[in-house]
Formats: structure tokens, C-alpha cells, sequence
């Protein structure tokens, strides 16, 4: 039985329903809140399967039956819309330690940018199963708001809980590691067996797309992006830098796909990395074809596409006991020493024991025409609290990829640059790669007889 003092201090207080559950006055909106648009007020609980139980107040969906996830937590202050429509939350019930959420109510829904894409969301929807917090804002103040969070929650079906001490739950998350749990509503019984852990299933595919999509068709040079469960602001980091962007399913044959992209780019995505066996392979058959070319490809990855790229050069990968999720997580760049503060929302990392420091291995004495763990690969950032891989990079083909997420929307813009910088890459070698093509034919024309003789001749004279 868990027996942390701090956590059994606050259980007797996390039973109650506090009278502050749900805040009336936290801010000042020009109007009171319609009580037709408000969602019912239920009892809650949030259900651990460790045996924990934490009460509060539902403000969201009145669910009928238990919904089951895997319990995380996110340490960032704002960006609750961002964080609840990111695909990579699939499955997962996530706890706020942000005390007061919901206090600028929530956008439009109907709301693009110039590309097509979200204005104000990462995805299509709610994402994650549930949330819990433990101090709700009934009533918001934004001047894009269009709805409470409670009543977003409410129109998705997605349960959320108020009134719980945050502090005790992500103090047992901390000690005990990321656990199943299931949120009840109202005078539902709870489930009488362990909850179904998302993580057994791929949810990548689930979140992926089904078919090519472009963005910013005029673009000055194609990326392909494998879809893992992308998110809509990485689409429009890409297509702002002013790249075609081709947003292709997990599983999608890049090796046999006729298309000629000059950069390909691997995204984020929810669950165990492991379910990718298919991207996997796709990204070790294309860098082997890539290998043969006179001029690479180059490849990035972010969060998920980190994991894929580490697993294609013969890492193995691992869970974190309770993950890095939040918008203060530090990352070091091996190559400069550098700290950058950082968006993070993984619950697996790369396995990198084997690799050396970015900055500690010598580029000539690496080797390009090898793959795997052998020296080729380098560590290019690294966590600089809990030591976890947060990057790896090739010494000398321009592949590269990142744990963190450079285009939160929430911030930081620390990393920011990383896009700017591979879409700069992907030019300079699109123009080596067209003189390279232009060089192949000038030296096939003098290779032709007449022109051989041509050329003979007007030496001679």
C-alpha cells in the first residue's frame, strides 16, 4: 500500500467535494455563463489501479459508463486546448498541475490559417480520454473564446473532474510511475478489473492519416512527412519555411514511392514506439537506397519520429517511468553545450548507451557507408534532468532527429530554429543535387562520339 505522508495527508481532504470545485469567479466574463450551456454537476472520482481514489466535481461529458486511459501528468501553464487535441495524449487521462484551468475558455473550432490548417488546435477533436485538475474557471475571459472548456469537454463526451488535489496524484504518478486508472461519473460503479492499457495497441495507426494530404502546394521543395500522429503546428512550421509539405500514413513505402521529395520528415505520435515495426523498416529502406545516392536525403524527427529514427539505426527504446510532458523540460545541445528550455510529451525515450557524445566524436572517423550503433550515429541532446536521450544525429549524412517539440504552440521558441535550419539543409542539398544532375549530363554528352571527337579536335587546335 502506498504510504507517502504528503499523498495520505491530502487523501481525507481529496474525498470531499470542495465548495471551490468549480470556481464562479476566477475570472470576469462580460456575461454569466447560460446555465442551459453549462454541463451537469455530478459527483467524480478518479479511480487508480493501484486502489487510489481521488473525488471531486464532473464539469464535463456526464458520462454513463467508466473511462479507462493511462494517468499522466503535464507540468505546463498554459495551452490546455493545444495539449487536450495533440494526438500524442491518445489514451491517456491527463492531470493538470496547473491549479486553475479553463480560465480562457476555449477558441473556435472553425478557425485557418492561410494552409488550411487549426488556427487554435493540433487536431480534429479531443484527444485525450479525460483530464483532471484541481481548480476549474466555470467562468472564462478571452476575447476568442467561444465556449467554456467545461462545455467543449461536454460536445466530445470527454469526462473532467475538479475539486481533486492535483498535488497528491502527481506525487504517487512520480513514485509509482505512469498507472492505469479510469474516470467515474455520477453513481456509476466503477470497473472490477484493470483497466485496458492503450499502450497494447497502435495508436499511432488510429491517429494517422489514410491517405496523402498536401500543404502549401507552391512550395520550393517537397517534404514528404510520415504521419505517426502529427500535429497540425509542425505542418505549418514546415509550410511557413516555405516547403511543400506531403503528409503520408505511418506505414507509407517511401522507398518505393515514385514521388522525388528532398527532405523527409518524421512526426510525433501517441504510444509504445514499438507498434511502428512498419515505419521502422520504411525509414531503414529508404536511408539504404538514400546511401547510394551521390546526394542524401535529408531526414528529421520529432518526439515519436525521434524514437523511429533511433530504432532504424538499431537502438532500442524503453518507458520512462512517468514521462517528460511539459514546457520546462531543459535539453542540451551536445555539439554547442547550449541548454535550451523545451515542449516535451513522451512517455518512451531512446536506449543510447551505446553512442557517443555529438561533440566527442570526430566526423573522420566516422563512417558513412555504415548503419547501426556503430559510431556513425552520435547523442545530440540530451535531458539535462533526468540524463534521458533527447536527439541523435549523423556524423556525416544529414539525418537527424529531436525528443522535444520545436514547434509547441504554448512555447517555448528556444528550438524553434531547428526547422528553419532543416528546411535550409533540405535546399542546399536539392541545388548540390541539381548540379550533380547537370554535371552527370554534361560528362554523358561528351561521352556521345561526335562530341568526344569534337571536343579531341578543338583541343588539338
Amino acid at each position: 500500500m502506498f504510504v507517502n505522508s504528503a499523498v495520505k495527508s491530502f487523501a481525507s481532504a481529496s474525498r470531499r467535494i470542495v465548495p471551490h470545485a468549480q470556481r464562479s469567479l476566477a475570472t470576469i466574463a462580460k456575461d454569466p455563463i447560460p446555465s442551459s450551456s453549462k454541463p451537469p454537476i455530478l459527483p467524480a472520482k478518479l479511480q487508480l489501479a493501484t486502489g487510489h481514489e481521488f473525488k471531486g466535481i464532473s464539469f464535463g461529458a456526464p458520462i454513463t459508463k467508466p473511462v479507462a486511459g493511462e494517468v499522466v501528468f503535464t507540468t505546463s501553464l498554459v495551452g490546455y486546448p493545444e495539449s487536450m487535441t495533440d494526438p500524442s495524449y491518445r489514451g491517456q487521462i491527463l492531470v493538470f498541475t496547473q491549479p486553475l484551468v479553463g480560465n480562457y475558455g476555449v477558441p473556435s473550432e472553425t478557425a485557418r490559417d492561410s494552409f488550411g490548417l487549426l488556427r487554435h488546435f493540433e487536431a480534429e477533436g479531443i484527444q485525450v480520454k479525460g483530464i483532471v485538475v484541481n481548480d476549474y474557471a466555470a467562468k472564462y475571459s478571452h476575447w476568442e473564446a467561444v465556449e467554456s472548456l467545461g462545455k467543449w469537454c461536454e460536445r466530445y463526451g470527454v469526462p473532467a473532474i475538479s475539486g481533486v488535489d492535483s498535488r497528491a496524484v502527481v506525487s504517487l504518478l512520480r513514485d509509482r510511475g505512469s498507472t492505469l486508472g479510469e474516470i467515474v461519473v455520477g453513481d456509476v460503479d466503477p470497473s472490477t478489473v484493470i483497466p485496458e492499457d492503450p499502450n497494447a495497441r497502435n495508436l499511432c495507426s488510429e491517429v494517422s492519416t489514410k491517405q496523402k494530404q498536401v500543404f502549401n502546394p507552391a512550395g520550393d521543395v517537397h517534404v514528404a512527412l510520415v504521419d505517426c500522429g502529427v500535429k497540425q503546428n509542425i505542418i505549418r512550421c514546415l509550410a511557413s519555411q516555405g516547403a511543400k509539405v506531403t503528409v503520408v500514413p505511418w506505414d507509407h513505402d517511401l522507398a518505393n514511392d515514385a514521388t522525388d521529395y528532398d527532405g523527409v520528415f518524421i512526426s510525433n505520435g501517441p504510444g509504445d514506439p514499438r507498434h511502428l515495426g512498419k515505419t521502422v523498416e520504411s525509414i531503414k529502406a529508404f536511408i539504404d537506397v538514400d546511401r547510394t545516392r551521390a546526394v542524401p536525403t535529408p531526414i528529421f524527427g520529432i518526439c515519436m519520429g525521434n524514437l523511429v529514427l533511433g530504432m532504424a539505426a538499431g537502438l532500442s527504446v524503453y518507458k520512462l517511468p512517468f514521462g517528460n510532458r511539459g514546457h520546462n523540460q531543459p535539453a542540451v545541445d551536445l555539439t554547442t553545450g547550449r541548454c535550451i528550455i523545451t515542449s516535451q510529451n513522451h512517455g518512451y525515450a531512446l536506449d543510447d548507451s551505446a553512442l557517443p557524445d555529438a561533440a566527442a566524436n570526430s566526423v573522420e572517423a566516422s563512417s558513412a557507408g555504415q548503419s547501426g550503433s556503430d559510431g556513425s550515429w552520435t547523442v545530440y541532446f540530451r535531458n539535462a534532468n533526468d540524463r534521458s536521450n533527447e536527439g541523435i544525429r549523423h556524423s556525416v549524412l544529414p539525418y537527424s532527429s529531436v525528443q522535444f517539440h520545436p514547434e509547441a504552440m504554448g512555447g517555448p521558441e528556444d528550438s524553434a530554429y531547428l526547422f528553419s535550419k532543416f528546411v535550409s539543409d533540405v535546399r542546399a542539398f536539392k541545388r548540390e543535387r541539381k548540379r550533380e544532375a547537370l554535371t552527370a549530363k554534361a560528362a554523358s554528352l561528351l561521352a556521345r562520339p561526335t562530341l568526344a571527337a569534337s571536343a579531341s579536335a578543338t583541343t588539338s587546335l
